[in-house]
């Protein structure tokens, strides 16, 4: 049985969400949320409510958390607390050491742990890269031709090194590794759906890439279940299927302009240093190459698969954005 659970990340939509529904679990004791700056339901702002969840403001590159995992006898750890892009204040330097130092520290205190014996970690499909040379559709067990060479996907590579680590040091805690494909759905703010909402889509000329969605909905679901039961493994999550970029568009609405790679970079670029939409290197990558993860491990795992696919999950961001296909027709 799952008795007290430490969340991070809580002060971001997933990692709330996932707090909020094991705080509803009547099984679960205590849910612990830390995270570096407060969750919007203790300010003015509102947002989620986490239910019992207790918080306590730690940085997690600073060995506070060992003392928080210990004076709580913490026995289920789910990591969320990955920076998908660097913060206006801290850049990209201060977003390596949250990702890369701070999981570091989690799993130091994970290790000497006498309690802790289930660890979940969320990592990304973008660990594969992107890459003209991939496979149709990525395993678990594959590796990337390109592996990633930049930003969020590069620390997501450093941070399953160091967990496959823990893994074999600690045998006894079972180690679910979990890559998500881009998160989508109502409540999702990220580069991605970002990109969706602008009034034009720019696209890499010659290229439609292949893309995968998980809905945020499904995404809570698989963490609720690692969290309170045995899997261990390194699992891929996606929706059915997937869209190409061109079919996003139409289904969005908007209208696309193809772009020479160059001129898409330089465009990503400007519109980065104001603070519009995050055009990192591997996002330009995606999009020109796309990706696609196969998921049959997880279901086989869980005996159960998301209820959205990609295009429905795609579908439930639009409606909640108001955004919807030029004349009704969905391609």
């Amino acid at each position: 049985m799952t008795h007290t659970v430490l969340v991070t990340g809580v002060s971001r939509h997933i990692g709330a969400r996932v707090a909020s529904v094991l705080s509803s679990d009547p099984d679960i004791s205590r849910v612990i949320g830390v995270d570096t700056v407060p969750p919007p339901w203790l300010t003015r702002d509102g947002g989620i409510s986490l239910g019992r969840t207790e918080f306590v403001r730690v940085d997690l590159r600073s060995p506070d958390i060992a003392q928080v995992i210990a004076a709580a006898d913490i026995d289920t750890v789910v990591h969320m607390s990955l920076v998908s892009a660097p913060s206006r204040s801290g850049g990209r330097v201060a977003m390596k050491e949250h990702n890369v130092i701070g999981t570091m520290q989690l799993l130091g205190a994970c290790q000497r742990s006498a309690t802790v014996r289930r660890v979940v970690v969320r990592s990304t499909t973008a660990v594969y890269g992107s890459s003209p040379r991939d496979p149709a559709v990525f395993t678990e067990d594959l590796e990337p031709h390109d592996g990633p060479t930049h930003g969020y996907a590069k620390d997501a590579v450093e941070v399953e090194g160091y967990v496959r680590g823990f893994a074999r040091r600690r045998p006894d805690v079972t180690v679910s590794m979990l890559r998500f494909a881009n998160f989508m759905g109502p409540g999702v703010d990220s580069p991605l759906t970002r990109y969706f909402t602008q009034p034009v889509l720019p696209t890499v000329f010659g290229f439609d890439p292949r893309l995968q969605f998980i809905h945020e909905d499904d995404a809570v679901e698989v963490l609720r279940r690692m969290a309170t039961e045995d899997h261990p493994g390194t699992f891929n999550v996606a929706g059915a299927g997937v869209l190409l970029l061109s079919q996003c568009a139409r289904r969005a609405g908007r209208p696309s302009m193809p772009l020479p790679s160059p001129a898409f970079k330089v465009l990503g670029n400007a519109v980065r240093r104001i603070g519009l939409v995050e055009y990192s290197p591997e996002q330009v990558r995606l999009m020109c190459h796309g990706r696609a993860v196969d998921t049959s491990a997880l279901e086989a795992a869980l005996g159960w698969k998301p209820k959205f696919t990609t295009g429905a999950a795609f579908d439930d961001f639009l409606r909640s954005h108001g955004l919807h296909s030029l004349g009704g027709v969905r391609s």
